[in-house]
């Protein structure tokens, strides 16, 4: 139960992690706005993530023994995706987006900012195909199949993507002055080279 909820954690700081359009939306609310502006932004990227999430957690459960049978080649696949996907975050330049999240900012409340950020989100179902290669890397469907597994799974996903936000709008809040582009990238440098050390880690681990 508590390897669930370790995993579940992770992930959705994995998730959430990279500096993509969502986030740079997310951190310059904060910036002009304040910190809870950007963590209710943030708080509607994670529900929105954890409705893929859902998705992707069911539609493996159909295959659930698919996967068991298949644990460690899904194990490699997962770690080369992830590999992919931290070395793109690493080289990924966040300023090309800084213009755009920046420009027709306005003054909206909590739920507004919660909702427009939950949408922007939803527009990108793509974040299945990250669902998959993470749920693989860590192997986080249970075999068990029961309800209260996958609820405490996804919640504990669901409070991994909240207290990435929760940390990070504190941060900039605090940071607001000195917070720049140059922080960004260096943000999705190390949040790429942690993906990369996971995904490296997972591929000595099958070939071992």
């Amino acid at each position: 139960m508590i390897e669930i909820i370790h995993k579940g954690i992770i992930i959705g700081i994995l998730v959430s992690a990279p500096m993509g359009p969502i986030g740079l939306l997310c951190i310059q609310r904060t910036l002009n706005k304040g910190r809870w502006h950007g963590f209710f932004s943030g708080a509607g990227a994670a529900a929105s993530d954890l409705f893929y999430a859902i998705i992707t957690y069911m539609g493996m459960g159909i295959v659930i023994t698919f996967v068991e049978d298949n644990q460690f080649i899904l194990t490699l696949i997962g770690s080369i995706l992830l590999l992919f996907y931290g070395i793109y975050t690493f080289y990924s330049n966040p300023s090309k987006s800084l213009k755009k999240t920046k420009e027709g900012m306005r003054s909206s409340s909590y739920s507004q900012d919660m909702i427009t950020a939950f949408l922007l989100t939803l527009s990108n179902p793509l974040i299945i195909l990250l669902y998959i290669a993470l749920f693989a890397r860590f192997n986080f469907i249970l075999s068990d199949g029961k309800l209260y597994s996958m609820i405490l799974g996804l919640f504990s996903l669901m409070i991994g993507a909240l207290a990435w936000w929760f940390t990070i709008t504190y941060l900039v809040g605090k940071l607001r002055k000195i917070f720049n582009v140059r922080g960004l990238w260096l943000m999705n440098k190390i949040v790429g080279s942690i993906i990369v050390l996971l995904s490296l880690l997972g591929i000595i681990l099958f070939i071992a």
